[in-house]
């Protein structure tokens, strides 16, 4: 039913938007008002989400580690996987956005013989990090519409991902990864009992939101192409807060820049937002220095407390009568 539902959001999306390009009017709001209110939703709620994390208090240090901390002189601690300084937290931090850490070693249990038997399960870490990967570097590539003149590295980067000149527009690497990371992610979801009984609709969703956006794209570079330089001068127009209309826009650009407005409009109220939430989060970003420094909850109520000196005070003779030793004659 959540996969269900889901297709049928990204219909509604794709059916909006078709009727949208049909009509004068309703095209010109989408082209040149919403994509303003779609980037302060956007930036609103993302600050939002950011300082409402920020704003969490943690007392405690509760870093997840798999490493030796850091203790006595002559015990080899592991500063990476239990950083006792902020230059380990870097480093792990740095594993863990760049090179998926915890996913790699992501681990598969099957029972043989009554045993639980442990193995390598790299997959999900391949796939992820391939398309994380393609969707960062499809989305630098977009900059060239965004500048004029195009930034060099853009370019260059152009040119390395469509190295291989496969066909003609070349077909970018990072557009064949992003389907295949898409195709792997879903397919996953979908055949695996496990993670079908866990997924929600907006963990398909989310899928097939960003795979709408990816096969329009696909469609306007290499089988219904648009006129570049009119879809330029359109986001060149909402840089410079002078908005116009694309001429000769297609259904596509419109089906596309659909669904691009709403996973910006809804990405800082989603699971997607973890593009900023893994910065935030305590488990990852704190030292672990529990055992050179005490950390104690500020907010605690204070506790009266009966010392034992107090307590055999008040019971010294109690004691001294059933034969329990005292430390005071």
């Amino acid at each position: 039913m959540n996969l269900l539902l889901s297709f049928v959001a990204v219909f509604v999306i794709a059916f909006l938007s078709w009727a949208i390009a049909a009509g004068t009017t309703a095209s010109s709001v989408l082209t040149m008002y919403v994509p303003y209110i779609v980037f302060a939703v956007f930036l609103g709620g993302f600050v939002y989400r950011i300082v409402k994390w920020a704003k969490a208090p943690v007392p405690f240090r509760i870093p997840t580690t798999c490493g030796q901390q850091k203790g006595l002189p002559w015990i080899k601690n592991n500063p990476v996987e239990n950083p006792a300084g902020p230059w380990g937290v870097i480093g792990r931090m740095a594993e863990e956005i760049f090179l998926f850490r915890s996913l790699f070693r992501n681990t598969d249990v099957k029972m043989i013989d009554g045993r639980p038997v442990y193995g390598s399960a790299k997959w999900l870490w391949f796939f992820g990090l391939m398309f994380h990967g393609s969707l960062l570097v499809v989305a630098l590539r977009h900059l060239r519409f965004f500048t004029e003149p195009i930034l060099p590295c853009v370019n260059f980067l152009a040119g390395l991902d469509g190295f291989f000149e496969i066909g003609a527009p070349a077909l970018y690497l990072s557009d064949a990864a992003l389907l295949a990371g898409l195709t792997y992610l879903f397919l996953r979801r979908v055949v695996l009992p496990q993670m079908r009984y866990i997924s929600l609709l907006t963990d398909y969703f989310a899928l097939l939101l960003i795979a709408g956006i990816a096969v329009t794209g696909l469609l306007m570079r290499h089988f219904f192409p648009v006129d570049l330089l009119s879809v330029k001068s359109t986001v060149i127009g909402w840089v410079t807060f002078t908005p116009v209309v694309p001429e000769q826009a297609g259904v596509l650009l419109y089906m596309h820049l659909g669904f691009v407005f709403v996973l910006m409009a809804w990405l800082p109220w989603s699971k997607l937002m973890h593009l900023g939430g893994i910065f935030m989060s305590p488990t990852r970003n704190l030292i672990n220095n529990n055992r050179s420094q005490r950390h104690i909850n500020p907010w605690n109520a204070p506790v009266k407390v009966h010392t034992y000196e107090e307590y055999e005070d008040e019971f010294c003779d109690k004691m001294k009568a059933v034969g329990l030793p005292v430390e005071k004659e």
